[in-house]
């Protein structure tokens, strides 16, 4: 794989503007994290002002190595506003994998901007890293997240039973993926 991940900020999609977040959003970034139906099926649980701050000021927006996470916000780029927050994180140099996740508020679920910016970042690690397989994992009853994978052309890999112990609570996980080769298909029949 390549030796990082250094995107040309910001990625413009069809609406929306992909770009780091800024120390100034930290209202909206604390909505979206305070939020117990965004966070449903998250591993944290809702931040508080404080907590939400802490993680603004950790967010990456460039990768180096393994183990990272880009995070950024999505921006609708005909009013400014920022909706939500996607990432994708480099899991492995060796099998040449990364993982795709997103968070959106409420008032904008259902309007297609997860599955757009989705479909951006999972464009990242296979033309910046050289990734052979991008997936999304995520608790098997987020419906909704699981239909945002299936869009993006993702298929259905594997159903892990009580396998996180989250909030709590023992989850199932649900595993989708797509193939380097199968993305690059999908996205030439634009």
């Amino acid at each position: 794989m390549a030796p990082g991940l250094h995107p040309d900020y910001p990625i413009r999609t069809e609406r929306l503007l992909l770009r780091p977040w800024r120390a100034d959003e930290i209202d909206t970034y604390h909505r979206l994290r305070r939020d117990p139906d965004v966070v449903r099926y998250l591993y944290d649980e809702p931040l508080d002002r404080e907590g939400a701050r802490a993680k603004l000021d950790g967010l990456r927006s460039e990768l180096d190595a393994p183990g990272q996470w880009i995070n950024v916000a999505v921006e609708r780029s005909d009013s400014g506003v920022v909706v939500g927050d996607v990432g994708i994180g480099w899991v492995s140099d060796f099998h040449r994998q990364a993982d795709v996740g997103y968070s959106f508020l409420p008032e904008h679920h259902g309007l297609g901007h997860g599955t757009e910016a989705a479909a951006a970042m999972v464009d990242l690690p296979f033309s910046g890293l050289g990734a052979h397989r991008v997936s999304g994992r995520l608790d098997a009853r987020n419906t909704a997240s699981a239909r945002v994978l299936e869009r993006l052309g993702m298929r259905r890999e594997a159903d892990f039973v009580q396998n996180e112990w989250v909030k709590g609570e023992w989850t199932d996980e649900a595993v989708f993926a797509v193939l380097a080769d199968e993305w690059a298909e999908r996205r030439s029949g634009r």
